[in-house]
């Protein structure tokens, strides 16, 4: 029996075409809820960022790849931000070496140090809040959860390897990446929010499309990949469904007679 669905947000919950949440999938929400079943959001959006949920009610939130997840109420339920020397040798890295957009997300803020066309065409696919100007040295000292670097891929394996060992990093863009501590992904988000409301795993459901949905829908053995999604994360998933702008979420909670 299914006690807890969790939803990645961009292209799963909402459509890259017209940044809203299709209306079968809002009324999904409500049915789960009705049911007693517990609605999570597992997003790579640091909280600040999450803009665009419209009027859904949800149980909780796993953000920023699960470096930072809490309750509806603000509860914090688990943290892990990046070790502070990951956070200084990468300063070290783009003082010496050359600056690029990076995209920093404090526990209440976020913040990007430059900005090119890469990152506006990103901002923009997503219907993302822009980040207020800082640079990277006025952040060192602060808890810092997660770093959006807009690297090539090319750059990503040098970068990974030599300066931030202690960091892991997704990709679902080939703009960018997401970066968060070692060893964090939306899989131990997920861990963390089922063992504190004492949900099993076999009791979880799990939506995703992108590459950072990989370790969740890997670990959920209920797992949906979009329609939408890149082949690698279909191949992952328990189910593959319909894309985000024909009603995937709702076909495939109908599929598994969890909704009516």
């Amino acid at each position: 029996m299914i006690k807890a669905v969790f939803f990645d947000i961009d292209g799963t919950l909402v459509s890259y075409d017209t940044h809203r949440i299709p209306p079968s999938s809002k009324e999904a929400i409500i049915q789960l809820r009705k049911k007693g079943i517990k609605v999570f959001i597992a997003t790579g959006r640091p909280f600040a960022a999450v803009n665009n949920l419209e009027d859904c009610e949800f149980d909780g939130f796993i953000t920023v790849n699960g470096a930072y997840c809490m309750t509806a109420g603000k509860e914090l339920i688990f943290k892990q931000p990046i070790p502070s020397a990951e956070v200084r040798s990468f300063l070290h890295y783009q003082q010496t070496c050359g600056e690029f957009p990076c995209m920093v997300a404090t526990e209440s803020d976020i913040f990007i140090n430059q900005v090119n066309q890469d990152a506006e065409d990103v901002f923009t696919l997503i219907n993302f809040p822009f980040p207020k100007r800082k640079k990277l040295e006025e952040l060192v000292d602060r808890e810092i959860f997660q770093l959006v670097a807009f690297f090539k891929e090319n750059q990503e394996k040098e970068i990974m390897k030599n300066v931030l060992p202690g960091c892991d990093a997704a990709r679902w863009n080939p703009l960018f990446a997401d970066i968060v501590s070692k060893g964090i992904s939306k899989q131990v988000g997920i861990d963390k929010v089922l063992e504190y409301y004492g949900i099993g795993l076999g009791e979880a459901m799990a939506f995703g499309d992108g590459g950072n949905d990989l370790q969740m829908l890997g670990h959920v053995p209920a797992s949906v990949a979009m329609g939408n999604a890149a082949d690698e994360v279909k191949e992952v998933a328990a189910y593959v469904t319909d894309t985000v702008d024909n009603d995937g979420i709702w076909k495939a909670l109908r599929h598994f007679s969890i909704i009516e």
